[in-house]
């Protein structure tokens, strides 16, 4: 009986497609959260300086309410869009910046849109505010788009896994 001993060697080489070290995520520019938060940001922003270089306000309060609500969540939801360039969710696990987001865009959609509401029945013509309110209706339409899509991944149905 002869024996014969057959000998197979394999080399196996793995790539990493991981930047290492890089910080910046710049691709997130590129999604459509990313696109979205950039259209909330500029139209919080051209809202904001409709009302503020505006001549001529008729009720002070309610477009000072105006200013700080647009103003506050343009620099809420810039803070939010550097955090994910910078990937600082990564970086701070402690937090559950999901649900931080989401409630963000909850108190976001509910303040600018009563905020452009006010604007809209204080402008009386001063076409300046009701670009300002026009502005403000249609960041509330991407917040509330946010929204929707925060929800499904906030909130959305988790799967149940029941085998026994």
């Amino acid at each position: 009986m002869s024996q014969t001993v057959v000998t197979t060697r394999t080399t196996t080489t793995t790539t990493s497609t991981s930047t290492g070290g890089s910080f910046l995520n710049l691709g997130y520019v590129r999604t459509y959260p990313g696109l979205l938060k950039i259209a909330q940001v500029i139209t919080l922003l051209i809202a904001f300086l409709c009302v503020h270089c505006a001549p001529g306000w008729t009720n002070v309060s309610a477009f000072r309410y105006f200013e700080v609500v647009t103003l506050w969540f343009f620099f809420a939801f810039l803070i939010f869009f550097f955090m994910y360039i910078l990937q600082l969710q990564s970086r701070l696990p402690c937090i559950n910046w999901t649900l931080t987001e989401f409630l963000h865009y909850i108190l976001g959609t509910v303040l600018v849109f009563i905020a452009s509401v006010v604007a809209a029945v204080e402008g009386r013509g001063v076409s300046a505010l009701v670009a300002g309110s026009a502005f403000g209706f249609i960041a509330t339409i991407f917040l509330a788009i946010s929204l929707w899509t925060s929800y499904k991944v906030t909130c959305g149905s988790q799967p149940t896994s029941a085998s026994v």
